[in-house]
């Protein structure tokens, strides 16, 4: 299953990536595009320090799924 991923705009006009099934992966950026590239980016790294500290993963497959 893949992580879903929220993306929203701020105020500011700020854009904001997070995976909530991820607790710290979450981004700022300034375009839809760029933010959903790193936050992409950032849970992957998540989930290989967790393989590499010996903590269990999800089925790595389609990793993640953006939300509207």
């Amino acid at each position: 299953m893949p992580f879903t991923t929220d993306v929203e705009q701020e105020d500011d006009g700020r854009w904001l990536a997070e995976i909530p099934a991820l607790p710290g992966v979450l981004v700022y950026g300034a375009t839809r595009e760029a933010v959903i590239l790193h936050v992409q980016t950032l849970a992957l790294r998540v989930l290989a320090g967790r393989l590499e500290h010996g903590e269990s993963v999800p089925a790595i497959g389609d990793v993640c799924a953006v939300g509207a």
